[in-house]
This record gives C-alpha cells, structure tokens and sequence, in this order.
C-alpha cells in the first residue's frame, strides 16, 4: 500500500514543511509552463499563425510540463491533475488571444445586419442569435457575429463590430470591449489551479537518496 500510495500521490518523504527549494522548483515549472502556453497562443494570433493561434503550440507546451513531472517522479495522479489543468488552458486560450489582439489594436466599425438566425448554437451550446452582416462597402462579414446580437435585432439594423486592422483575427461584436488584460481574465481560474497543482506534485515528488540526512521531526 506504501508502494502504491506513492506512485498515485508521490512518495513525500519529508517531514515538516516542504523544501523550500522543491516549492520553488514547482512554482517555477508552474509560471513557465502557463506563460508558455498563453504566449505562444497570442504570438500565433497577433502574427497570424495558425498552428499557434489554434492552440496546438499551447498543447505541446503542456505536453512538455507533463513529460517534466513524469521525469521528477510526481504522483500519477497529480501529473495526471496537471495534465487536464493544462490542456484546458491550452485549448480556452485561442479565444482570449483573440480578444487580446483585438482589443490592442482593433478598430471598432458598423455593420448592417442582413439576417439573424435565434435558433443557431455558437459552439457553447448556449443558443445565442447569430446575425449575418455587411460591412459599409456592401462586403459580407465571412463569420457570424453573437455580440451586440439580441432577440430583438432585426434585418437592416446597425451594430458594431470590432476588426483585427491587420486582418489576422476575425471580426466580432464590439459589445463590452475592454483592456487587452480584462480579455485574459476569464483563464485566471485555470491558471491558478495549474500553478497549484504543479507546485504539489513537484513538493510530494520529493525523495529521500542513499546519502540524505534522515529527516527531523517538526516540533
């Protein structure tokens, strides 16, 4: 039970407060990983590229954090806690990119609306209304756009719609902008938990070699 207590959890083999150094240690990883998933997503976005902008950068960012706790040891369970905070970061993260770039350099512009369709699922299963629009040069928007969008939105309405003035991000309703921070605020839960959960399994990945002291008990 000992045995398998620490291959699920890790073996912990201090006594007292974790080292120091592992609750470094664990931090570090933890900050590393999450700046890496969250940057390459927005340089992939404000550069226009795909892989990265889609999150696939962001995925093996968090595939590298995993592998580093396996190579430490960590309790499987806790590499395996890490390794779903991680890639919900990674895949929550192309959307607020998205939000960050437009709110950094987007340019906020009418549009006609030309249909909307209140029966339509946006991906969220939320069942928001989707309009159809047109810009000011008579050009249909290539996406459909839920912000601003209301029941009450009829054909031939105006609404606002935010653009990527270098085109690399697509449009979307420019209701309730923000700072480019307040666009990144919605992963602060899953940043947290994944700092959280690597500093843990760092700490309890901690062993006791043939040459280490025997641990004193705390008082």
């Amino acid at each position: 039970m000992e045995h398998l207590r620490s291959m699920v959890w890790g073996p912990a083999e201090f006594v007292g407060p974790p080292p120091l150094r592992l609750t470094a240690r664990g931090t570090l990883a933890g900050c590393l990983a999450a700046a890496a998933v969250v940057g390459t997503t927005i340089a992939g976005a404000w550069y226009g590229v795909p892989g990265l902008a889609a999150g696939e950068g962001g995925l093996v960012c968090a595939a590298l954090l995993v592998l580093y706790l396996c190579g430490v040891r960590a309790g499987r369970a806790l590499v395996g806690v890490v390794a779903v905070l991680a890639v919900c970061l990674a895949l929550r993260t192309p959307q607020a990119a998205a939000g960050f770039v437009l709110a950094e350099r987007g340019r906020v512009e009418p549009v006609v609306v030309t249909s909307v369709d209140s029966g339509s699922k946006d991906g969220t299963g939320s069942g928001r209304c989707l309009c159809s629009v047109i810009d000011r040069n008579g050009v249909p928007v290539k996406v459909c756009i839920w912000r601003g969008c209301e029941q009450n939105t009829r054909p031939g309405d105006a609404i606002a719609v935010v653009y990527d003035v270098k085109g690399r991000v697509p449009p979307r309703g420019a209701e309730g902008g923000g700072s480019p921070l307040d666009a990144l605020s919605g992963l602060g839960g899953c940043l947290a938990g994944l700092l959280s959960a690597c500093v843990v399994a760092v700490v309890r990945s901690y062993r006791l070699s043939a040459t280490d002291p025997a641990p004193r008990p705390s008082l």
